[in-house]
């Protein structure tokens, strides 16, 4: 801890008022000691971590905290406010606030260093010596562990209780074991596991907890997972391995429910163990035990859960579409479209001409290209049903291209393999069974059960529809292109790299694995309006600079590089700020450029790339025209709605009033 928190990191009367002025002035002084080489690139990284979930605790405790290639060491600054600040905790301000920079590629010593901290704010006596530290070195020293003060003693009646459930637990604890973890992997992840580990030492509890975060991945001993009576997992990505937990009753919720509600999962635990309410997944992905219900998946309704496998296939999908589009589109630049018919190279490859290295790229970028469907199906399947799913989503991807049901037949086919594992992981299995189960019976039964279906089930109908698709798209004209613009418009500008975007862009891309005039509109129009945010606010931001902060402003100067680069999280930060006002003036501006681009027959053979891949696009001037036109509409938007009323927070000091960080 020495290296991360010295007293020039110390602010003992932080007089910040937001959240995020609080992180601007412990960032200034990160700063100053040159541990962050970028104050306001710094900055918006953590406002970006701040929008995915406040980071305020209960207990008064704020900890914006964030991976950044700004940061130059892992750094840590304490600052403590009269007033208190809010950061979204539900019991109130926070008066202590830790701000945690961690640099993009982090060790796992130096994190493994800030998560003790996170741990030790979970103790009151650490927390109410640093609310009456008077010395900034003091203050340091203690954040560093050198002086451990004590914790506060237990109230009569605390003790009195814990005594008296520690003699009924005496004879046969209750064993729980847990799993925490959070998307950034630094704080949450460690403060939920010590929230815990306390609420079952007041109850008398056994709790064994894996951290499944940054600082390393210590897997559970499997003899104290077979020991335990019940499972929490308390998490904000998904708990890896879950098959280990199989056969017992599972708590699944949220990382912020481990820290603030740790009592009430516990019980809940007890309830469930004493109902025998065993989860669906069985020891490493076998057959559950007698009594088991459905497997364990994502918590939630079916539609979030439906969105969360969608998601894991699409997440893991679009590396092998930006890698293999890329290729394909620079072949084309290189070679002209005709290139695509080029014989193998590897039998006609010529060192020294340009149509050999055309082909070579374009052939590379097309083998890539043949992964796109099965890797959608595959990894569908897995984030159902884990590993075991794997080889089924893989087959019935194949099976999906081979019978021409395209990018919706992948779709099916992994739903349909996850589905199959999970069915086939309810039956019971002798236990002398279950170490083949996941490597051989699961993935060869499910294949076949994917493979039939698609086959001779669903695969005709879903070839018949992906090609009735295909057709509707190349014949695209007039008012129906439009409105198809429209519509994708105003889905990549809502959530700007959320689900909606997502799918859209999903949409997109999935047509260029077969691709079709038609299919090349939709990516030409997906991009274009991706486009539209961050360049509609980077020219917001140099019209009207009166109407923005000072940060803003900045960020604003990097909006142009991201927008221009279909980066269209580069305005996040501004609909953070403000989303009453920014998300609707960007959704009419992405409208307006998808639908012209769509009227215009724009197309577009890269997944990526905006200017960059201008000469790849069909009537590029058309293109660029529709692009500046739903900028200017946004623009002009936001210009107004942030003119006619002017809020607190809502992105509208006056040009030299206090700078404040993009964000919550």
């Amino acid at each position: 801890m020495s290296e991360l928190i010295t007293a020039e990191l110390v602010d003992l009367d932080l007089s910040a008022e937001t959240k995020s002025e609080a992180a601007r002035s412990l960032a200034e002084r990160m700063v100053s000691a040159g541990r962050v080489t970028d104050l306001d690139g710094f900055l918006a990284d953590v406002a970006a971590r701040e929008a995915q979930m406040p980071t305020g605790l209960d207990g008064g405790i704020g900890i914006p905290h964030c991976r950044s290639e700004h940061v130059a060491a892992p750094t840590l600054a304490f600052g403590r406010s009269r007033r208190g600040i809010d950061f979204g905790a539900a019991d109130g301000p926070a008066d202590l606030v830790f701000l945690i920079a961690a640099p993009a590629g982090a060790d796992d010593d130096h994190l493994t260093i800030l998560s003790s901290l996170a741990r030790r704010l979970m103790d009151p006596g650490f927390t109410d010596a640093l609310r009456a530290e008077a010395d900034p070195a003091v203050a340091a020293a203690l954040v560093r562990g050198e002086e451990a003060p004590a914790t506060a003693p237990e109230p009569a009646e605390a003790a009195t209780e814990k005594t008296a459930t520690a003699e009924r637990t005496a004879a046969k604890p209750f064993r729980i074991v847990a799993v925490t973890s959070c998307p950034t992997g630094i704080a949450h992840t460690y403060m939920a596991a010590e929230s815990l580990e306390a609420a079952a030492r007041a109850q008398g509890v056994v709790l064994d907890v894996e951290t499944q975060g940054s600082a390393g991945f210590e897997r559970l001993d499997p003899a104290v997972i077979a020991a335990a009576d019940a499972v929490i997992w308390a998490h904000d990505v998904d708990v890896r391995e879950k098959g280990r937990f199989g056969g017992k009753p599972v708590v699944d919720t949220g990382v912020k429910a481990g820290i603030s509600r740790p009592a009430e999962l516990i019980a809940e635990a007890r309830a469930k163990a004493e109902r025998g309410e065993i989860s669906g997944i069985a020891e490493d992905g076998a057959g559950p035990a007698e009594g088991t219900g459905g497997p364990s998946g994502p918590s939630g309704h079916f539609g979030v859960r439906l969105r969360t496998y969608l998601m894991s296939g699409v997440s893991y999908m679009v590396p092998f579409v930006a890698a293999g589009g890329l290729l394909i589109a620079l072949s084309f630049a290189i070679g002209g479209y005709e290139i695509a018919g080029a014989k193998s190279v590897a039998d006609h490859f010529v060192w020294g001409e340009s149509a050999s290295w055309a082909a070579l790229l374009n052939q590379i970028g097309t083998a890539a290209f043949g992964f796109l469907v099965p890797v959608l199906a595959g990894y569908i399947a897995y984030g159902m049903a884990d590993r075991p799913a794997l080889v089924p989503g893989f087959v019935g991807g194949a099976i999906a291209l081979t019978i021409d049901a395209g990018f919706l037949g992948g779709l099916v086919a992994g739903l349909l393999a996850g589905a199959a594992v999970m069915a086939i992981q309810r039956v019971k299995v002798h236990p002398t069974l279950r170490g083949i189960m996941p490597v051989l019976v699961i993935p060869l039964l499910a294949s076949i059960a994917v493979g039939f279906l698609m086959f001779i089930v669903v695969g005709k109908p879903i070839a018949s529809l992906q090609n009735a698709l295909t057709d509707w798209l190349n014949g695209l004209s007039g008012s129906n292109a439009v409105i198809l613009g429209v519509v994708l418009g105003l889905m990549m500008c809502f959530d700007m790299g959320g689900p909606l975007n997502k799918v859209a862009y999903a949409f997109a891309v999935g047509g260029l694995a077969d691709p079709t005039p038609g299919s090349l509109k939709v990516m030409a129009a997906v991009m274009a309006a991706g486009m539209v945010p961050p360049l509609a606010m980077a020219l917001a931001t140099t019209l009207r600079r009166s109407l923005f902060t000072r940060t803003e402003r900045e960020n604003g100067r990097a909006a142009w590089v991201l927008g221009a680069s279909f980066i269209t999280e580069g305005a996040i930060p501004f609909a953070a700020a403000d989303p009453l006002r920014v998300i609707p003036s960007v959704m009419a501006g992405g409208a307006v450029t998808g639908a012209l681009s769509m009227a215009f027959g724009c197309t577009l053979r890269a997944p990526h790339g905006g200017v960059f891949v201008v000469p790849l696009i069909g009537e590029p001037f058309l293109y660029v025209l529709a692009i500046a036109v739903g900028t200017a509409v946004s623009t002009a938007l936001v210009v107004v709605l942030k003119g006619m009323r002017r809020t607190p927070g809502s992105g509208a000091p006056a040009d030299d009033g206090p700078a404040v960080a993009v964000a919550a």
